[in-house]
């Protein structure tokens, strides 16, 4: 209960556009209302109209995407995230979003509370989660900074996964100075649901009861979507407000009660409190049920006196829930967050008004329309410039004759090198920090593979589980780029033994009010499209995240300051009978290996050429949409015809980590030839897209060429297995225990 006056008066276009509106868009908040807003109207518009509610600068380019499928049982932004059917009348839930800015300013509380928000989006559907991916992008390794972000973030990520009791099975780090002041920090949930079991994010019944579960409301956190909607500047630390904290335990706690009172069917509709807290949940549930909600905000439970009615609406405190109860089930839905320990109370109820009304110690402190603050409702929508970057065509005109080839006894030099980079070294130092193995469902624990394996319970099946993206990729062309993502995480899953289904997205990109970043955006956007159409895999969700973008303004001023266009592409896949699933280490010497897909001069965006050669200005690499769906098709043939014993796709690094991988996988090592009518770095290093190593008994060899042949993919005899190193035409590269050194050493030896 508040003990200080409500301050609440009319306010102008002045305040408006401290709290990150413009003035046109104050005049359309004049227009809906009637009348100029007061102080705690015009917060309520500032949250739900910035980028980060109300997708106002992407909403136009994400329409274009696909959204249907057979499996699909929810749509793009119907609920709190994708569902899709995975048979025998189960469902997965599952769905990625960021914790950008909150991690460039307090890496471990940033990255934790994103841990815990994407898992409660997936239980408040009624599914409960079963794996956790991350996808991170980091700085300079060198930098002080970056070391300070990189350790936050995994111990945010450890501290909140660890405790909360879901396993986290997998993901991709990345590191580069265009992320030096924005670490990029995308968490991914999946969970499983019955068919009929499904609880949805509205609002029905006028009169039914209103009730916020969970944590006590703080000050933490307000005005986060709109921090989260601007650019990080100096001044950006003073916002730590805005940065959550979360309470794993608590949340653990929310999800048994949250999916006992979900199946006690008292609920009509619930929705998790992230971005913008209370008016977020009570705008969009109306909204989606064409209906109204009057709440009193003095029976909130609060963790400190005398806050305002603008900080109650818009505090992000962690690990609460709104949900709508069946009118006369009150004390049944009291009973059991009794049960559970956790805070339960009536703040309002449902109307036949369309509005929200929102009241402190009796006074009326906001009347807003709810259909006008949502996406898809009245919020603005807006369709920015595009501009080709000058860079675009300069990186066209990369020449790869510019760069010396090596000399012959000059490339085992350059592979060690490669493969203690920052890039293309272990990630076992942030891995072992996570628990893999807690509920016992992650089957890729002892079977690694190119994506994360995790069985349905009861069931032989499994969701196969990726995330990909290679930023420099889609910065040099985003089209191309973006499609490359998306067959790359395709890619992994059949390597894996399963089929692509559907994915989920989180799109990192820059300030959308600069041409080039727009350009970037729309771009991006088309190749995920044609990419997802050609696949069969449409977009169940996701969500966007721009202006991670540092000074913008002065003589560095352009799209150089941001990071590099970065569309995370989660991707879920299923795995129909747990004998399909494949590895990616050797499994016995003497087998043959085998390099499925097509092999260029390219050298393009490769580690080789950055990390050796300092050269950033290339184009994307060789990419062929109708190869790529040739290759995926071919290896998942192989797979169910039991023709090989391990599959690897050959991606950053190039052929040599590809293979140098699947070597300190298992402990086997190999010798290979390179394609003579290539450059030999290019052969070694190239990233060439559509390519997989396999590698099959010997008894298998015939068979296995003539399916490839009958497919119309390009192979080649790479080799065989065995031995305890790498040899290359002959040559020793690399013994094995070298290279787990090498391999093993970098992330330690700077991290600690």
């Amino acid at each position: 209960m508040t003990t200080a006056p409500v301050a609440n008066p009319v306010v102008g276009v002045e305040t408006a556009q401290k709290l990150g509106l413009t003035a046109e868009e104050f005049d359309m908040i004049c227009q809906k209302l009637g009348r100029q807003p007061n102080f705690t109207e015009v917060s309520i518009f500032s949250v739900m109209w910035s980028e980060h509610c109300s997708y106002k600068n992407s909403i136009v380019q994400l329409k274009t995407l696909p959204r249907d499928s057979p499996r699909m049982l929810a749509k793009a932004g119907e609920e709190n995230a994708g569902l899709v059917d995975i048979g025998d009348g189960l469902a997965c839930s599952f769905k990625i979003e960021s914790h950008n800015h909150p991690s460039a300013l307090e890496p471990f509380q940033g990255a934790a509370t994103g841990v815990g928000g994407i898992n409660r989006d997936i239980f408040t559907m009624g599914a409960r989660p079963i794996a956790q991916l991350n996808s991170l992008r980091f700085g300079d390794l060198a930098a002080a900074r970056t070391q300070w972000h990189v350790r936050g973030v995994v111990s945010g990520i450890a501290h909140y996964g660890n405790a909360f009791g879901i396993p986290t099975v997998g993901g991709e780090v990345y590191f580069d100075p265009c992320y030096n002041i924005n670490p990029l920090v995308n968490a991914f949930s999946a969970g499983i649901v019955e068919h009929g079991k499904v609880a949805r994010a509205i609002a029905e019944g006028p009169g039914n009861p209103v009730f916020i579960v969970g944590s006590a409301t703080g000050k933490d956190g307000i005005h986060g979507a709109t921090f989260a909607s601007e650019d990080i500047t100096d001044k950006s630390a003073e916002k730590l407000p805005a940065v959550q904290v979360g309470d794993p335990f608590l949340e653990k706690l929310l999800l048994e009660a949250t999916l006992e009172v979900i199946a006690s069917g008292a609920v009509v509709g619930i929705q998790d409190m992230g971005a913008a807290g209370i008016i977020c949940s009570t705008s969009e549930m109306s909204a989606k049920g064409e209906v109204g909600m009057r709440v009193w905000l003095d029976r909130v439970p609060t963790r400190q006196a005398g806050m305002q009615p603008f900080e109650i609406l818009l505090s992000e405190s962690q690990e609460r829930m709104l949900i709508v109860v069946h009118k006369g089930r009150e004390a049944e839905v009291q009973r059991i967050f009794d049960k559970w320990d956790l805070a339960c109370a009536q703040i309002g109820e449902v109307t036949d008004t369309g509005r929200l009304e929102f009241y402190m110690d009796g006074q009326r402190v906001a009347d807003v329309p709810a259909h006008e603050l949502v996406l898809g409702g009245g919020a603005p929508v807006y369709v920015r410039e595009q501009r080709e970057p000058a860079y675009y065509q300069q990186y066209k005109a990369f020449d790869p004759a510019s760069v010396p080839l090596p000399a012959a006894d000059d490339l085992p030099r350059i592979a060690r090198r490669l493969l203690a980079s920052p890039n293309l070294a272990s990630r076992r130092w942030i891995s072992r920090q996570y628990d893999s193995m807690v509920g016992t469902a992650n089957l890729s624990t002892n079977l690694p593979a190119d994506a994360a394996v995790v069985q349905v319970k009861g069931q032989d099946k499994a969701i196969v589980i990726s995330v990909d993206c290679n930023g420099r990729y889609v910065k040099a062309d985003p089209e191309v780029g973006a499609m490359i993502a998306v067959c790359e995480a395709a890619r992994n899953i059949v390597c894996a033994g399963g089929e692509p289904v559907a994915i989920t997205n989180c799109l990192n990109f820059g300030n959308p009010y600069l041409p080039e970043v727009y350009w970037q955006f729309a771009g991006a956007i088309r190749g995920m499209g044609q990419a997802c159409r050609a696949l069969g895999t449409p977009v169940t969700g996701g969500n966007v995240s721009f202006y991670n973008q540092s000074n913008p303004k002065g003589e560095q001023a352009g799209v150089e300051q941001a990071v590099f266009p970065t569309p995370t592409i989660g991707m879920l896949g299923l795995m129909e009978g747990l004998h399909n699933q494949m590895g990616l280490g050797f499994k016995a010497e003497g087998h043959l290996l085998y390099l499925l897909g097509p092999e260029t001069d390219d050298i393009a965006q490769s580690e080789y050429l950055v990390h050796i050669h300092g050269t950033y200005g290339s184009p994307a690499p060789f990419f062929s949409l109708e190869t790529e769906l040739a290759v995926q098709k071919a290896v998942a043939r192989l797979i169910a015809d039991k023709r090989i014993a391990s599959a690897h796709d050959v991606s950053e690094g190039g052929l040599f980590q590809c293979v140098t991988e699947s070597m300190l996988a298992s402990g086997i090592g190999a010798s290979i030839t390179l394609n003579a009518s290539l450059r030999p770095d290019a052969s070694l290093f190239g990233e060439g897209q559509s390519r997989v190593v396999v590698s099959c008994p010997p008894e298998q060899a015939a068979a296995l060429e003539a399916e490839l042949q009958a497919g119309g993919v390009p192979f080649r005899h790479l080799g065989q297995t065995g031995g305890t190193s790498l040899v290359v035409n002959g040559t020793e590269y690399l013994p094995l225990a070298e290279a787990r050194t090498l391999h093993e050493g970098t992330l330690p030896a700077v991290l600690g």
